[in-house]
C-alpha cells in the first residue's frame, strides 16, 4: 500500500536569504529533509508539497529545490496570481518544472483572498491549467458558495478542494461546531471535474488524540464523494499547533472504519489519481 500525503508545506528559517512574507505560528523551520524524515518516522512514501503562500507568496523556488534533491518523494504545487496578467505564461512554465503537478489558488473571505468568483483573473488561471492539463488546488473554506460558482463556471478544470472546504482551526480548541458546512460540501460532491482533500481533518476533533469523533461526519463525505475522490492529507505543518504529524497519520492508518481497499484508496490511491504521480522511494 502506497501511502501519500496530500498536503505538506515545508520551509528554511526566516532568513536575509529567502525571508518570509509573513510568520505563522508554526516551527521556525521545518526543511524538506525533515518533512522526509518525519514522514519515514510513520511510513509515509510520498507527499505533494504545497509552495507555503503565507511565506513564500507565488515564489516556488524552495519547493523546486527540495523536489530536485528528493524527486522521488515529493511532487510540487506552486500558488498563482490571479492579478497577473501574463499568468498563463506562468502556469505554461510551471507545467515544465520537474515534479510540478498543479498549481493552487485562494478564495477566502481573508483580506487580499476575498475576490468575485467571476474575477477575469481566475478565470484566466482556470483556462490555463486546461490548456497545460494540470489541476487547480483550490481554498475556499468559509466561503463554500464561491468555491462553488469557480467550479461550476469551468466545467472542463480538474478542481482539487483543499481542507474538505472546512474552515480548521490553527490552535486549538476545534469550534463549538466544527462541521456547521458539512452538508454544503455533501451538494458539492455533485461536482464531478472536483475531488476533495480529507486533509487537515483532526484539527476539526473536540476530543483527544486518536480523534474518535471525526469518524461520523468523514462518513458522510466518503458516501457522497466516494473513496476515489478523497484525498488523506496531514497539512502539516499548518496544523502544527493543535496536531504532530505522527498524530495526523496513525488514525488513518490504525482506524477499523475503513477497509484495506478504502484506506488504501484514501491514504494514497485517491491522490495518485488526481495528481498522476506516484512516489518512488530509493
Amino acid at each position: 500500500m502506497t501511502i501519500i500525503d496530500s498536503q505538506v508545506h515545508a520551509y528554511e528559517a526566516n532568513t536575509p536569504k529567502r525571508p518570509w512574507h509573513s510568520v505563522p505560528n508554526w516551527p521556525p523551520h521545518v526543511t524538506g529533509d525533515e518533512m522526509v524524515a518525519a514522514m519515514d518516522k510513520v511510513g509515509v512514501d510520498g507527499a505533494i508539497f504545497i509552495s507555503a503562500f503565507s511565506m513564500y507568496r507565488y515564489d516556488a523556488s524552495y519547493a523546486v529545490e527540495v523536489q530536485r534533491a528528493h524527486p522521488g518523494r515529493f511532487a510540487i504545487v506552486k500558488p498563482v496570481d490571479p492579478d497577473d496578467p501574463a499568468v498563463g505564461d506562468v502556469i505554461a512554465e510551471w507545467k515544465r518544472t520537474p515534479g510540478a503537478v498543479g498549481i493552487r489558488i485562494m478564495l477566502t473571505k481573508e483580506p487580499g483572498r476575498d475576490r468575485d468568483p467571476t474575477d477575469p483573473g481566475l478565470d484566466r488561471i482556470a483556462r490555463g491549467a486546461v490548456k497545460h492539463d494540470l489541476p487547480v488546488n483550490i481554498l475556499f473554506w468559509g466561503n463554500i458558495d464561491a468555491g462553488t460558482t469557480l467550479i461550476d463556471r469551468h466545467p472542463d478544470t480538474r478542481f482539487i478542494i483543499d481542507h474538505l472546504a472546512i474552515l480548521q482551526p490553527r490552535t486549538p480548541p476545534a469550534p463549538k461546531e466544527p462541521w456547521a458546512d458539512l452538508p454544503k460540501v455533501l451538494d458539492l460532491a455533485k461536482r464531478k471535474n472536483a475531488v476533495i482533500k480529507v486533509s487537515g481533518a483532526c484539527t476539526l476533533s473536540q476530543k483527544p488524540y486518536p480523534f474518535p469523533d471525526i469518524w461520523e461526519p468523514l462518513a458522510r463525505v466518503f458516501d457522497a464523494w466516494g473513496f476515489d475522490r478523497c484525498l488523506w492529507g496531514t497539512d502539516w505543518t499548518r496544523a502544527y499547533a493543535v496536531v504532530n504529524y505522527e498524530q495526523a497519520v496513525e488514525p488513518f492508518l490504525k482506524t477499523d472504519r475503513l477497509s484495506d481497499s478504502e484506506r488504501a484508496m484514501l491514504i494514497g490511491g485517491a491522490c495518485a489519481k488526481a495528481y498522476r504521480w506516484s512516489p518512488k522511494k530509493g
